[in-house]
């Protein structure tokens, strides 16, 4: 053997033989980071597909809405990262608890409970949408309230309600998704996202242009559209996940409660994260010339979001990778796919800055040929390099949570970085010292890396033996059993 990187197995058998054993040098180091590389990619790059292909849904819609005009393009806006930013987040985090779970009992050899933490998973988010679905119901009373103009907010208010549909489709659709990833069976998500951007591409143009629909029908796309993803995903967990998927059953009711507490711990942390920068799409509307502002910022956002789709792919692999292993009781790869992955998420970061930094004076194209929207949105671009590069590191740390987890704690952290310092100092900057768009974002920007450094150090105090207890544990409370294995459990 090359070197005593696993307790008496070869590099290649990590995955099925063993843990690590201590990296003491540069060629053990070398072969962990290839090894790790290999297994994180080889589960995020479909998933990052994938998103992307989801996001592109969202990302298209508003370039054929941006053409129909300014207003249009500052209605939807609002609605995509206001509305449906917030119930976005809060389901998706609802949901994250699906991913801690049956990632954790996989690992741990539990599949049967996989089928159940789904259907618990359903009951819950399909409860949560009924009891989120005022928000769109009342987005225009909403919107007015937070201070929007009102020609933007009549436009915004008809258009949420043409996207409930689209919305109730998320309770279906990340308790499927979750479950999916919790079995590294990536790649037909993949494929479901890939089919459904081509086809909404196809209903955008049909719907918009050919049948002069407007707004109705790129949001009658949307809808068709989730539907199709959740409705496609279902199919394949009924059909060909056999060995996990086992049928309805009132098991998914037991123990309710104490699984919508872990959701409601995992959806405050992302919620935290989420509604951080959705703020400051609302913040701009309060500023001089709203329509600008807003319309600045969104379209640096929609960019920013292209690199997010990777991070959060990143995220949700990084997360099986961790609950995985804790629970095959494998600390020293846990941490080790820790630190390789943060180092490459920290160079495709610094890559992607570099990129907005050369392209920024021509970004805005995309959306729109408005002369000053473009200057606008080209000022704007040393702020969302700089964003580009920090939100690089932090979707890993938070997947690390997920994968562990810690969302509570992570939550705490949230609330602490981001409103009472991040936000309080961004409002100074834009309004007091009158900076505008630039102080608000720069104050935020200030938050995330406060968050990020403490995320860090809390990562590097890690006892990765006492998270493989803790799992142990976790996996026998929520109906499975506590796994024995013969590896010893390697110190962390």
């Amino acid at each position: 053997m090359d070197a005593p990187l696993l307790h008496g197995v070869g590099q290649e058998a990590a995955a099925e033989e063993g843990d690590y054993a201590a990296v003491k040098n540069f060629q053990d180091a070398r072969k962990v980071f290839w090894t790790e590389s290999v297994r994180i990619w080889r589960i995020a790059v479909p998933i990052i597909f994938n998103i992307w292909c989801q996001y592109g849904v969202n990302s298209i819609t508003s370039i054929f809405v941006g053409h129909l005009g300014d207003l249009e393009l500052s209605a939807v806006s609002l609605i995509n990262s206001v509305i449906g930013t917030f119930s976005f987040g809060f389901m998706l985090g609802m949901g994250s608890a699906t991913e801690t779970l049956c990632g954790q009992a996989f690992g741990a050899g539990q599949v049967g409970m996989l089928g159940v933490y789904m259907q618990r998973s359903w009951v819950i988010l399909f409860v949560t949408s009924i009891c989120l679905l005022p928000i769109y119901i009342f987005a225009g009373p909403i919107l007015t309230l937070l201070g929007q103009q009102k020609d933007i907010v009549d436009l915004a208010g008809h258009f949420s309600l043409l996207v409930i549909p689209q919305f109730l489709s998320l309770s279906l659709n990340f308790p499927t998704q979750k479950f999916l990833q919790a079995q590294s069976k990536v790649n037909v998500i993949a494929w479901i996202g890939f089919v459904a951007l081509i086809v909404h591409v196809g209903m955008l143009w049909l719907l918009i242009y050919v049948l002069d629909l407007g707004l109705t029908g790129a949001a009658l796309a949307f809808d068709i559209t989730s539907w199709g993803i959740s409705v496609a995903q279902l199919v394949y967990v009924v059909v060909w996940c056999k060995d996990v998927w086992t049928g309805l059953t009132w098991l998914a009711f037991k123990d309710i409660w104490a699984f919508v507490k872990l959701s409601l711990a995992s959806a405050v942390m992302l919620c935290l994260e989420v509604w951080y920068m959705m703020s400051l799409i609302v913040l701009a509307g309060h500023l001089g010339n709203a329509v600008i502002a807003v319309d600045s910022i969104s379209i640096c956002m929609n960019f920013n979001g292209w690199e997010n789709m990777i991070f959060i792919g990143v995220n949700a692999a990084i997360s099986v990778r961790v609950s995985n292993e804790l629970g095959l009781r494998r600390p020293r790869t846990a941490k080790f796919c820790v630190y390789v992955t943060i180092i490459q998420s920290l160079l495709i970061g610094i890559f992607f800055m570099g990129v907005i930094l050369v392209t920024k004076d021509y970004l805005g194209l995309v959306f729109t040929n408005s002369k000053p929207l473009l200057e606008a949105v080209s000022e704007l671009g040393n702020l969302l390099a700089v964003t580009m590069i920090l939100n690089s590191v932090q979707p890993v740390i938070s997947g690390v949570a997920v994968g562990g987890g810690w969302q509570a704690l992570v939550a705490y952290i949230n609330l602490g970085c981001y409103y009472l310092f991040g936000l309080p100092l961004g409002y100074v900057l834009g309004y007091t010292a009158n900076l505008g768009v630039k102080g608000l974002w720069g104050g935020m920007i200030c938050g995330i890396v406060l968050q990020t450094l403490v995320l860090l150090l809390i990562l590097y105090k890690t006892n990765w033996n006492k998270e493989v207890e803790d799992t142990s544990e976790r996996v026998r409370k929520w109906g499975g059993q506590d796994i024995q294995v013969d590896n010893t459990v390697a110190s962390a």
